[in-house]
């Protein structure tokens, strides 16, 4: 698809701080427990070389997303326009196969709604010309949005680091950045 967004997370520049996290949870008036970004504070390796870095994560908007194919009404789908993935709220269960399936557990169920809900890449900003709140809100500049070919141009292909599944299970529409 040559309309697919997507993002970019510089693991190098993230500091850990949450502001992408809050700014997120503000935004869409989440209660506490449902996130649709979380930083993930993941350690590796031992004395001498103990490594340590920060990976901020949403829904990847998947060129093979499993919450969309394992919905079972068709609720979750793929936006034409840019290759979103979102919910259709008139056609939504709330059964929960969509989290069971995303390796990202990117789909949150909404208690109030009995139905899921995820990062839809906060489409009401974008169709005022702006971008997600967490790519705003962070202070570290840590996090980019965009065409995903665009990104891969200027930053590579990578979307594997310890921490997240394989990419080659829903081939995310993400790019990891490693090096600062």
């Amino acid at each position: 698809m040559d309309n697919q967004v997507g993002f970019y997370i510089n693991v190098a520049a993230c500091i850990g701080c949450k502001t992408c996290v809050v700014a997120c949870k503000d935004k869409n008036d989440l209660e506490v427990g449902r996130n649709f970004r979380r930083v993930y504070d993941i350690e590796a390796g031992e004395y001498p070389r103990p490594r340590r870095w920060h990976l901020s994560i949403a829904c990847n908007h998947c060129d093979d997303p499993q919450c969309v194919s394992h919905c079972p009404t068709t609720a979750m789908h793929k936006r034409e326009e840019d290759g979103v993935v979102l919910v259709d709220h008139d056609k939504c269960v709330g059964c929960r196969y969509c989290t069971w399936a995303c390796p990202y557990e990117a789909p949150q169920f909404d208690p109030a709604l009995g139905m899921m809900t995820k990062c839809d890449t906060c489409l009401d900003l974008r169709e005022q010309g702006g971008n997600p709140m967490c790519v705003d809100s962070c202070p570290m500049r840590a996090i980019e949005f965009g065409l995903i070919s665009e990104l891969r141009k200027k930053y590579g292909t990578n979307a594997d680091i310890g921490g997240l599944p394989n990419s080659s299970i829903t081939r995310p529409n993400l790019v990891v950045g490693t090096k600062g």
